[in-house]
């Protein structure tokens, strides 16, 4: 048959199944199945004196109250228009001014909050209360009742991380107003910690949540543990000295569906490497840039940036440097689809 009788037949062909809603796998297969992740997560950074600028103008604009959350979402370039910073993941900062409340509410997703300037305002979750500083990492687990409030005369600001995307993916999304705006306090402040912060747990302990009971991971424990790492060995080729927030029950991730890392860098320029989940980092301390596939992105502390799914970072500090991070590093893990890269992509290809 000629080759313009065949391709007649198949175009007709693939337009009468077209109206019974089904595809020819073959026209479609090198986008389902690629050699190599694609993605249109793109690396870009956010500095936060932009950001404080536009939440101080919101926060003139609307309250906590009327907004629920007052938030502005970081939107990835790439993905505009749809709430995310990764395919996976949502990120936003969030202001609570002097004497707000942000109302009790519960929702399937995960979240969790870095604090980025302010000190003494507070979150509550599920019946007790913490007071956050900078630098704390504090995790929502799904279905926690929780609040924020100010009672500070000074504005605070804090990154908000969420798997938003990947709930919403998977059609699970529920969520509920408590009806008032503080949930009532029933636990004394640091009792999860108390109970679980020292490699002990109470023996009768019944714990349902696949999330840490520990909700409040204060920022002046991970720089001391860090420092204690830092004098121990010698920092990793590529990630200087890196550690992971766990869930104390059993040594895992602190959250299900969000990795969160702390990871302090030397002065100087770290060896590429890449890996399957797109990360957001924060700066804490220091200052410095990251080379995404040879993109420039400046950071200084409370900047934040992405690095998408298998694009080679490569970091360089100006001075010793803190990074916050977090990724959906423990679903790909528990899928076995996570994969890292370290050294030159180029030699490897």
């Amino acid at each position: 048959m000629p080759d313009q009788d065949i391709e007649a037949k198949r175009l007709d062909f693939y337009s009468r199944i077209d109206g019974q809603n089904m595809t020819p796998l073959w026209t479609v297969l090198s986008d389902l199945v690629t050699p190599h992740p694609q993605s249109a997560c793109q690396p870009f950074g956010w500095r936060f004196s932009d950001i404080r600028t536009a939440m101080t103008e919101a926060g003139e604009l609307i309250t906590a109250r009327e907004a629920e959350r007052r938030v502005l979402i970081l939107e990835n370039p790439g993905l505009r228009g749809q709430s995310r910073i990764t395919t996976c993941l949502y990120a936003g900062v969030q202001l609570v001014l002097p004497g707000e409340i942000a109302p009790a509410h519960r929702h399937t997703q995960s979240a969790l909050r870095f604090v980025l300037e302010g000190s003494g305002a507070y979150t509550a979750v599920n019946g007790e209360k913490t007071e956050m500083q900078v630098g704390d990492f504090v995790i929502t687990p799904p279905m926690a009742w929780h609040d924020h409030g100010n009672e500070t005369e000074q504005p605070m600001f804090w990154l908000d991380g969420l798997d938003i995307p990947l709930v919403r993916h998977l059609d699970v999304s529920f969520a509920e107003m408590l009806g008032e705006d503080a949930q009532t306090v029933e636990r004394h402040t640091g009792q999860s910690y108390d109970e679980f912060g020292y490699n002990l747990q109470p023996i009768d302990h019944d714990h349902q949540s696949h999330a840490s009971p520990i909700f409040n991971y204060p920022y002046s424990y991970a720089r001391e543990a860090l420092d204690k790492l830092s004098r121990s060995r010698d920092p990793d080729p590529y990630d200087g000295w890196k550690m992971r927030y766990t869930n104390p029950i059993d040594g895992g991730w602190a959250m299900p569906t969000i990795g969160s890392c702390i990871q302090l860098l030397p002065n100087g320029r770290t060896q590429p490497r890449r890996a399957t989940d797109a990360t957001v980092y924060s700066c804490v301390e220091g200052g410095g840039r990251s080379f995404v596939d040879g993109k420039e992105i400046s950071w200084g502390p409370q900047d934040i940036f992405v690095v998408p799914a298998w694009r080679e970072v490569i970091h360089d500090a100006d001075t010793q440097s803190v990074l916050f991070s977090f990724s959906d590093r423990p679903v790909q893990e528990k899928l076995g689809f996570w994969r890292e890269q370290r050294g030159n992509s180029q030699d490897k290809e």
